[in-house]
C-alpha cells in the first residue's frame, strides 16, 4: 500500500495539470466543458477512492499471487512477450468486469459513481468507487494465472492500465482515424458515458476497443446523436459518498418492500435497474425519459460558495498529498484516523454544497476534532517535522472552515434543491 501511496504522489499532480490544461483550452476556445461544483464533486470523489485504496479498505476474495501459486501450469520469466500477454489479460478481464458492472443490479452500484456526472471532462474520470468493498477482480485473471504470469508483472501493469484510462474523458478530441479500430478513444468513450438510447451500455473496453467489436458492444459516435451525459436515475447531489451508495440503498429498499420472496432474492442479480412489479408500481422512481430535455442538477450557487468549494477541495488535496508523503511515518492507526478525517471533510463540504443545513453540524464536529488534535499533539500527524509552520496553517484552515460553515449554513442560507432546466 505504501508503494501505491508513493505512486499517487506523482500521479495526482499529473492528473491535475492535465485538467488545468483542458480547462484553459476550453476557456480560450470559448467552449468550456467544466462547471465548478460538478468539478469539485468529481475531484472529491477521486480523493475518497484513493484514500480507500491506499489504506486497503475492503476484502479481497482471493489474491492474484494465491492464484498463481496454486493454478500456474508453467513457470515463466518476465520477458517482453509475458508483459504483452499480461496486458491483454488485464484488458480482457477489465472488459468483462466492466460489462458485469453495467448489466447486473448489485454490480452497478460499484460503477454508478463513474457515470454520475452530467458533464464529460477529465475530472469525471476521477469519479471512482468506494463501494467496491469486496474485491473479486483477480478471479478474472485466472487465464493469466494458469499461464504463470508473474505477480510482479500484474502488480505493475494493473495501476498503469487504470491510469491509461484517464486521458480519453474529453470532448475536445474528435475521432482519431485508424486508431479508432484499435484503442478506446475519446469519441468511443463519449458514447459509453451517454444516456441516449442508441448509446446505453456500449463501448465497454478500457484500453483496447477490439473486445467491443468482437463481442457486439461497439457503437460509433453518431453526428446526428449528440451524447447526453449522466445516469437515467439522476443523483441530485454533489456528495460523492451518497452517490456511491444510492443504488445499493434503492435495491435494499425494494428487497424489503416487495411481498414476493423470490423477488427479494433475485433483485440483486437481475439486469441493472430491474425492480419487483409490486414495488415499482407503489414506489415509482424518477427516470429520465427525454435525454435532451431534463433538469440537470444545478442548484443556485453564489460565486462565494463556489470559491469556498474550490478552497475545500484544494485543501483536502494538499492534506492528502502530505498523508501519502509521510505514509510510513504516520503509522497505520494514524492513517485510519487521517483517512476518516478526509472522508468526514468531503462528506461535510459537499453536503454544504448541496445546501443541506445538517452539513453545519458535520463540519463543526470536524473542526472541533481538528483543533483537538492540534492542541493535544502540537502538530498535525507529523507535519511539523517537515514544515515548522504547517500546523499553524492547518489551524488557519480549520478557522476558515468554521467561518465558512457558519456563513453558508446560516447566513447565506441557500434553498436546497433548486435546479435550472436546460
Amino acid at each position: 500500500m505504501e508503494t501505491y501511496a508513493k505512486a499517487l504522489l506523482y500521479a495526482i499532480p499529473f492528473f491535475i495539470v492535465l485538467m488545468l490544461i483542458e480547462i484553459g483550452y476550453g476557456y480560450f476556445r470559448k467552449n468550456q466543458k467544466y462547471k465548478v461544483m460538478d468539478t469539485v464533486s468529481s475531484i472529491s470523489s477521486g480523493l475518497t477512492n484513493i484514500v480507500k485504496d491506499s489504506l486497503g479498505l475492503g476484502v479481497i476474495l482471493v489474491s492474484y499471487p494465491y492464484l498463481v501459486e496454486h493454478l500456474a501450469l508453467f513457470q515463466i520469466k518476465a520477458t517482453w512477450m509475458v508483459w504483452l500477454v499480461a496486458f491483454f489479460a488485464i484488458d480482457f478481464a477489465g472488459y468483462w468486469n466492466h460489462r458485469l458492472s453495467h448489466h447486473v443490479n448489485i454490480f452497478w452500484n460499484q460503477h454508478v459513481i463513474h457515470h454520475s456526472s452530467e458533464e464529460f471532462n477529465l475530472a469525471c474520470a476521477l469519479r471512482q468507487s468506494i463501494s467496491n468493498l469486496v474485491g473479486y477482480f483477480p478471479l478474472m485473471l485466472i487465464p493469466a494465472a494458469l499461464l504463470g504470469v508473474p505477480e510482479q508483472v500484474i502488480a505493475i501493469l494493473a495501476p498503469a492500465h487504470l491510469f491509461a484510462q484517464f486521458w480519453y474523458h474529453t470532448q475536445h478530441i474528435g475521432k482519431m482515424g485508424w486508431l479508432e479500430y484499435i484503442i478506446v478513444t475519446p469519441s468511443q468513450h463519449r458514447v459509453h458515458h451517454a444516456i441516449n438510447p442508441e448509446y446505453i451500455d456500449k463501448n465497454l473496453g478500457q484500453v483496447l476497443c477490439v473486445w467491443d467489436r468482437l463481442f457486439g458492444t461497439f457503437q460509433e459516435e453518431l453526428e446526428t446523436v449528440p451524447p447526453q451525459y449522466g445516469v437515467l436515475k439522476p443523483a441530485h447531489t454533489w456528495n460523492p459518498i451518497h452517490i456511491n451508495f444510492q443504488h445499493l440503498w434503492r435495491i435494499m429498499q425494494d428487497a424489503w418492500r416487495t411481498n414476493n420472496l423470490w423477488d427479494k432474492v433475485r433483485i440483486w442479480f437481475m439486469p441493472t435497474g430491474w425492480r419487483p412489479a409490486d414495488v415499482a408500481e407503489k414506489y415509482p422512481i424518477e427516470i429520465i425519459a427525454d435525454v435532451y430535455n431534463f433538469r440537470r442538477y444545478e442548484p443556485q450557487t453564489s460565486n462565494l460558495l463556489k470559491g469556498y468549494a474550490i478552497f475545500q477541495a484544494l485543501s483536502t488535496l494538499g492534506l492528502l498529498l502530505f498523508m501519502f508523503y509521510n505514509y510510513s511515518g504516520i503509522g497505520f492507526q494514524g492513517l485510519l484516523l487521517f483517512g476518516a478525517f478526509i472522508f468526514a471533510g468531503i462528506y461535510g463540504y459537499t453536503t454544504l454544497m448541496d445546501g443541506k443545513r445538517y452539513a453545519v453540524w458535520i463540519e463543526v464536529t470536524r473542526v472541533v476534532f481538528g483543533f483537538a488534535v492540534l492542541a493535544m499533539t502540537g502538530d498535525w500527524f507529523g507535519l511539523g517535522a517537515f514544515w515548522s509552520g504547517g500546523p499553524l496553517w492547518v489551524a488557519l484552515y480549520f478557522g476558515i472552515t468554521l467561518a465558512g460553515t457558519v456563513y453558508f449554513g446560516f447566513i447565506e442560507n441557500r434553498p436546497a434543491g433548486d435546479s435550472v432546466a436546460i
